[in-house]
């Protein structure tokens, strides 16, 4: 079976629970995890280190996996030559207080070899993935396209034309596929608890865990939604 999830934000637990909920097994199964994987939760980096090691378990960078992957660099860069530069520690000081408190102090306790790895996963997540089940074709982001038209060759894109503009649910984009992302809250769409949402040729599945709410996963070969 095929999973798709968003926005785990450093809830290991629920992660853990959500595996046990649909008895995701290795030898059968697919998850996709639409970015987010860091920042707010307390177990950033064991939920890093468990998706690592999980040859079924698909990551998709989102906005707070690419700057925790920047924050990472600095801080090794300036940890080695003892130079401190004032525009990445501004930028330090504005992620942390932005949800990267928890990911920074879990880093920072790790060797280097578990730091090693870290920045490596981190830093080879695709940007989206496509994925064919049952049929029926499927776009995997985090968050939008940026100045999207429907011939545009995501290959050609920077990491940050996934990141500056959010997918509209009254918009079509494709005849011919799905969109699904996490990035956006459900409850700002549909204004009720945490539920997975239905656009316009598109799903939107961060049901808020992040920001207090729930973790939302949808089956692909059924729709079946299952909630943490």
């Amino acid at each position: 079976m095929t999973y798709v999830v968003s926005n785990l934000h450093g809830h290991f637990d629920e992660y853990k629970t959500l595996l046990s909920t649909i008895n995701f097994r290795d030898d059968r199964d697919v998850l996709y995890v639409l970015g987010d994987i860091v920042d707010y939760g307390p177990a950033p980096m064991e939920l890093v280190e468990d998706m690592s090691v999980r040859v079924n378990v698909y990551p998709v960078a989102g906005e707070h996996d690419f700057t925790a992957v920047k924050m990472f660099m600095g801080y090794e860069k300036m940890r080695k030559t003892g130079q401190r530069d004032p525009d990445f520690v501004s930028d330090m000081t504005a992620w942390v207080k932005d949800g990267g408190q928890p990911t920074m102090d879990a880093y920072r306790q790790m060797d280097d070899d578990g730091r090693e790895g870290v920045l490596d996963y981190l830093s080879d997540m695709p940007l989206y993935e496509e994925v064919t089940v049952n049929g029926r074709d499927y776009l995997l982001l985090h968050q939008g396209i940026y100045d999207f038209t429907a011939n545009l060759d995501l290959d050609e894109l920077e990491p940050e034309d996934f990141f500056s503009e959010s997918l509209d649910p009254t918009v079509k984009y494709f005849d011919d596929k799905t969109i699904i992302v996490g990035h956006t809250p459900t409850t700002e769409e549909n204004g009720g608890p945490g539920r997975i949402f239905y656009g316009n040729g598109s799903i939107f599945i961060d049901c808020g865990l992040g920001r207090g709410g729930r973790l939302g996963c949808l089956r692909l070969e059924d729709g079946k939604e299952f909630y943490v």
